[in-house]
């Protein structure tokens, strides 16, 4: 303890203190309701799939006109980035965002285990390019097969990716998406699958709008039991409609639909600190729209959020 210090430490704040200091600051780390959230504004980022035609240029000033810090980018079949190329297309459109002090949060790959084409590959660019989070291939069931099977081979799946993820620095992360047929739509089955894992190296994309169409008034429920492997945050918004008498979930603009944004108040409690990514389902036209759709929908968002700082009209 400095005894020049004006406000000399108690034993206690010192020990605090060092604690505090020499806690590693890891992605994916138990995240408890009633714990202070980190003081540094959480960032905001786009799905680029609706507009993955564009150049890197083009999509490091859509970005920043949208008033996005960055965005979740495809790196997949038919994605911005197909896979084969991801050595030289990766580190253009990270070099592009970085330009205008934007950033890549995180990569949706078809990745599900190391047998996977170009796995090691996109993985290795990925790290060098600074990403962290890596949204894994999205899973059906075999609903003519036993599920408890099945869980078994996804985590057998999972698992051998532990050691690129440990040597990568990586997050494999799942996103809850809605669907009769969906691993992952009523959460508690990817969680027991990935529960026991260290966090830091699998977690949960935690798609709201997905969770609300499956669970409906429990979403709750569902967030607090995947808060510790909570990776990122997914927002979009829908209504239920009914065509030709069956009922669907259709997507809408946020604040439009069913979404509860008092969620927003509960993340507020937690300790996340991952980014928060705007998708679009919803019809957009074309790239004036898009552009006004999408800041709208940010809008909408930072006022959740409790912010005024959007982006101008």
């Amino acid at each position: 303890m400095n005894a020049n210090a004006p406000y000399p430490l108690s034993r206690r704040q010192f020990l605090a203190r060092t604690a505090a200091a020499s806690a590693p600051i890891i992605l994916g780390s138990p995240r408890i309701l009633g714990q202070a959230a980190a003081p540094s504004r959480l960032k905001i980022g786009g799905f680029s799939k609706p507009f993955q035609k564009f150049s890197p240029d083009e999509t490091a000033d859509f970005v920043a006109e949208i008033g996005w810090e960055g965005i979740e980018c495809p790196v997949r079949k038919a994605g911005q980035i197909l896979p084969e190329r991801v050595e030289t297309d990766l580190p253009k459109m990270a070099e592009a965002l970085k330009k205008r002090n934007l950033a890549i949060f995180t990569i949706a790959t078809d990745i599900k285990n190391v047998s996977d084409p170009f796995v090691e590959k996109t993985l290795r660019v990925a790290a060098s390019v600074g990403i962290k989070i890596y949204r894994l291939a999205h899973l059906q069931y075999d609903l003519s097969k036993p599920i408890p099977p099945q869980l078994d081979n996804i985590r057998g799946g999972l698992k051998e990716l532990a050691a690129l993820n440990d040597e990568l620095g990586l997050c494999a992360a799942y996103e809850n998406h809605s669907g009769a047929s969906s691993v992952g739509a009523p959460l508690w089955d990817i969680y027991s699958i990935i529960n026991g894992f260290d966090p830091r190296r699998y977690g949960f994309c935690f798609d709201l709008g997905h969770a609300t169409i499956e669970g409906g008034l429990d979403w709750r429920v569902q967030f607090r039991l995947i808060q510790s492997f909570l990776a990122a945050i997914y927002v979009k918004d829908f209504v239920w409609q009914k065509t030709d008498g069956k009922w669907d979930a259709a997507w809408r603009p946020l604040g439009q639909g069913m979404i509860d944004p008092a969620f927003f108040n509960i993340l507020a409690r937690t300790a996340f600190n991952g980014p928060i990514i705007q998708h679009h389902e919803y019809p957009l036209g074309d790239k004036e729209e898009m552009k006004s759709a999408m800041r709208r929908d940010l809008r909408t968002l930072k006022s959740w959020m409790g912010a005024n700082n959007g982006p101008p009209a």
